[in-house]
């Protein structure tokens, strides 16, 4: 495969924003993970029939179907940064070819076991060998201009959202005419041909040594190691705040459907649809968030952030005491058009920040903290709704964004004041 960098002429370079070279690969990047994420997900909303079906007792299945879904990002946590530092050595391509090889040999045995003990293995490994996302977000950051590179996580997280939602409803068309080993086999087909189309048609894209970006802060001293890159300012602060932001969405992700039947006492139909207008306010308004952001200073990205917690509050307060679904739905669509804000823009100051030569790195950190939040927030939503009742359950989320708010506005108070001229005096609050 051709070396973007050595092939790619001034005029033409894959790092200008007009280059068709570089656009073309972003579209290829984000049919692939559309696709292997579809794939993915054709199981993901099933996986609780199936164990139900093979486990002897309650207890078991009760564990297993949480474990079923904490497994694979357990194993993200503690390998992302791993591979990517590996994928900061030795290119990102080998390692995103990597990943699918490792998405569709696990989904493949998957297919093939039907004891639950080693069902939960093989989702274990399958997120501690796989883990895609991370590097193809390093290896979209080594092709394009670093002004774009909030449009491209949004990008990116589109086609994820996209392909969530279309795999969940392809894996319901096959399970209705076939059986689950159908899907698991179909899922593994489609990642291995993701994994050969990343082979054959994205070319291989040197790691960057000595070279620095325009608009990319220059690689750490020799003496910063690895951990010092991530745990330094703004980075640190940037993962609590990303951290604290998914938390804050992922309390529903447990008691959302006991939620809605409890409360408004509809068909699953409209669980579904509510569920989807997420998702769907995100597709809408994350390539949209992402240019409003791009040519915005990070003291002035942060405090729109805040403003955009802010809003996240206000909603998911009026969501706990509304009793009309038609207005809980349209609140569930405001919603996901303000995360378009949050996590793809973070993803991109995250980026930005952490200098040109250990993408991978900080990314792989970035996506292990953007799991294990996931996972909190998960559990936290299920305690909470034993613990407390459903019916409180937007209250906590509203908590959590006011700590979101706060956590943003810490950060932006602790950074730099501009240079203002003729020895004026200003703070990021002016």
């Amino acid at each position: 495969m051709p070396d973007v960098h050595a092939n790619a002429g001034p005029p033409q370079s894959p790092q200008s924003p007009q280059s068709p070279q570089s656009s073309r690969l972003i579209h290829v990047l984000f049919a692939i993970q559309l696709v292997s994420m579809g794939a993915m997900e054709m199981s993901g909303p099933f996986w609780p029939v199936h164990l139900k079906a093979l486990s002897d007792s309650d207890a078991v299945f009760g564990f297993a179907s949480v474990a079923v879904y904490v497994g694979p990002m357990l194993g993200i946590v503690l390998t992302s940064a791993f591979w990517g530092r590996i994928g900061d050595r030795f290119g990102h391509k080998p390692m995103m070819i990597r990943a699918l090889l490792g998405l569709s040999l696990t989904q493949l045995a998957l297919a093939f076991t039907a004891d639950v003990w080693m069902i939960l293995i093989l989702r274990f490994l399958q997120g501690a060998c796989a883990g895609y996302i991370a590097p193809a977000q390093a290896y979209g950051v080594s092709i394009v201009s670093p002004l774009r590179r909030a449009r491209l996580f949004a990008y990116l997280q589109v086609s994820t959202n996209v392909g969530s939602l279309a795999g969940a409803v392809a894996g319901g068309l096959i399970l209705d005419q076939a059986s689950f080993f159908r899907i698991n086999v179909v899922a593994a087909v489609l990642c291995a041909l993701c994994a050969v189309v990343v082979a054959l048609v994205l070319p291989a894209v040197q790691p960057l040594k000595g070279k620095v970006a325009a608009g990319v802060p220059p690689e750490p001293p020799r003496g910063i190691g690895m951990a010092a890159t991530w745990r330094s300012p703004p980075i640190l602060g940037l993962l609590c705040v990303t951290g604290i932001l998914l938390v804050s969405r992922m309390i529903t992700q447990t008691p959302f459907s006991l939620y809605v039947r409890t409360v408004f006492d509809v068909n699953n139909w409209v669980v579904g649809l509510c569920y989807g207008l997420l998702a769907f306010g995100f597709v809408v308004s994350a390539s949209l968030w992402a240019r409003h952001f791009e040519d915005k200073s990070l003291p002035e990205s942060l405090r729109r952030i805040a403003a955009v917690a802010l809003a996240c509050a206000l909603l998911t307060a009026v969501a706990g005491v509304s009793r009309s679904v038609l207005m809980f739905a349209a609140i569930h669509f405001a919603w996901g058009l303000l995360l378009g804000a949050t996590t793809p823009v973070l993803m991109s100051l995250i980026s930005k920040a952490a200098g040109s030569l250990r993408q991978g790195y900080v990314l792989g950190v970035a996506q292990s903290t953007t799991q294990f939040s996931s996972i909190a927030g998960i559990a936290l939503g299920g305690w909470f709704m034993q613990a407390a009742g459903l019916e409180y359950t937007y209250f906590l989320v509203t908590l959590f964004y006011m700590l979101s708010a706060g956590a943003v506005w810490w950060l932006w108070r602790g950074q730099p004041a501009p240079a203002a001229p003729d020895g004026v005096e200003t703070s990021p609050g002016q």
